[in-house]
């Protein structure tokens, strides 16, 4: 009898453990990533890029509240993006989104009203969804000339203010301009750089986070 009862009690302790291991992972928020090969760990080896030392951060001040998905894929354009995360928010059910595309965008001369209407959609439906958006600036080589250039940085921070998120004027502030922190390309950061990507855009994830 003694046995039996060892036995049930044991059973049900595991049961009770297992179930709260369950509910715990189960109220972790993600953080989803939608953006391009900055966020991808273009060039440099997947562990050293910004978005894995996030996740280890996370890791080590906050455990057991956040995870980190990362749906960055090197080349991908607005447009791109936008046909991805409708799938991606009813998969992943984000707390928070952060929006870093365009850069490709500029690049290949694409229309600034086109950037910015599939920008404007991409956090619509964000926060439709109920997540809190971080939309992360980018800024291009003055290769279309001023007055192109000067348009597609203004998508970032005129979205901003429209649709209240949070904002980061532009991701390479500090990095760009510097060679031992760009690739030979000259577009894409350094595994040095990395740290200092997250520096740029922590301050603002953080208050996010902190919600």
């Amino acid at each position: 009898m003694k046995t039996i009862l060892r036995t049930l009690l044991t059973s049900l302790f595991f049961l009770l453990a297992s179930a709260s291991l369950s509910a715990t992972e189960g109220e972790r928020k993600t953080l989803l990533i939608v953006g391009d090969s900055l966020s991808a760990a273009y060039g440099i080896d997947s562990d050293a890029a910004w978005v894995e030392l996030l996740r280890q951060r996370l890791e080590q001040e906050a455990p057991d509240n956040w995870q980190v998905t990362n749906a960055s894929i090197s080349g991908e354009t607005t447009d791109g993006g936008l046909r991805r995360l409708p799938t991606l928010l009813e998969t992943h059910n984000p707390a928070i989104v952060v929006i870093e595309l365009g850069g490709n965008d500029g690049l290949r001369g694409f229309p600034p009203d086109v950037i910015r209407n599939n920008l404007a959609q991409l956090i619509t439906l964000s926060q439709q969804h109920g997540a809190q958006v971080l939309l992360a600036g980018i800024e291009i080589p003055p290769n279309y000339g001023p007055r192109y250039t000067a348009l597609f940085t203004d998508i970032y921070s005129s979205l901003a203010a429209e649709y209240n998120v949070a904002f980061l004027p532009f991701l390479l502030a500090d990095i760009y301009d510097d060679e031992l922190m760009m690739q030979a390309d000259g577009i894409h950061p350094t595994a040095q750089a990395q740290p200092l990507l997250l520096d740029n855009i922590w301050p603002e994830l953080l208050t996010l986070l902190e919600q």
